[in-house]
């Protein structure tokens, strides 16, 4: 299909795409719903990031997985992560989805309160090492910071690291959420000191094999080449916000088997 379609086919397809994708239709079916519940900002952007954090296999269970999350939080991330006792933590051991624990879970309720207490909240360390085409550099420097606090070395895993080659899907998922602006709804744009031209599409399966299918992408792996090669193909078609073609490319890989 690529061959056949121009560049301004492709941009015209994946626009409409992108207008048929990002509405608040969706919003039941994916995870993203789990920060909606919220509205305070320190909530929003720690249920958001929590629920990135176990994004990975069936959407059903990532939905109530997060949802236990929260009521473990009792419904107030922010304030459960600035004022828990060591007691509260405790009663988190039992949570689990795939391979992320309840060691986990508390190590990153630690992470987070060291990053608030510390470094003035989330959007304050992804904005500082962010340079101006690219987060990529500032999710290093995040998980850097993010572990600086005592935690087991396995728990190290579920943040990735571009500069590892990672692909780093469920935090470029999460920078997409908090910085694209809320115009339908869906994203939330709670964050004004990145700017959309600064993301990165958050590559998977679905995504990377559309993407192939049109010529976006010819790298045969998802990872951080691949998201780059991607970047800058989708920056042809819209140079400030290439991150909403996030919504196409899912759209026609989830819901179109396209």
């Amino acid at each position: 299909m690529s061959k056949k379609l121009t560049k301004s086919q492709l941009k015209e397809f994946l626009d409409e795409k992108v207008l048929q994708y990002n509405t608040r239709d969706f919003l039941d079916t994916d995870p993203i719903k789990i920060p909606h519940m919220f509205s305070k900002k320190e909530d929003v952007e720690i249920a958001a990031f929590l629920t990135a954090t176990i994004a990975w296999g069936n959407r059903k269970s990532i939905i109530n997985n997060a949802e236990r999350m929260m009521q473990m939080l009792d419904q107030e991330p922010y304030q459960f992560i600035m004022q828990h006792q060591e007691s509260d933590l405790e009663a988190l051991q039992p949570f689990v989805h795939r391979t992320f624990n309840g060691f986990d879970f508390i190590s990153f309720i630690k992470g987070l309160q060291h990053i608030y207490q510390n470094h003035n909240g989330l959007e304050a360390v992804f904005a500082k090492h962010a340079e101006l085409t690219s987060v990529q550099p500032a999710i290093h420097h995040f998980k850097k910071t993010f572990f600086e606090i005592e935690h087991l070395p396995r728990t190290q895993k579920h943040i990735s690291d571009p500069l590892k080659n990672s692909a780093a899907k469920r935090i470029n998922m999460f920078l997409r959420w908090m910085v694209r602006p809320e115009n339908t709804g869906v994203d939330f744009g709670i964050w004004k000191t990145l700017h959309t031209k600064q993301l990165s599409c958050p590559l998977d399966v679905h995504s990377g094999n559309v993407a192939r299918k049109l010529g976006l992408l010819t790298r045969k792996q998802n990872d951080a080449k691949a998201v780059l090669e991607l970047d800058t193909n989708l920056r042809k078609l819209d140079a400030n916000d290439p991150v909403k073609y996030d919504f196409a490319l899912f759209g026609l890989g989830v819901f179109e088997n396209f």
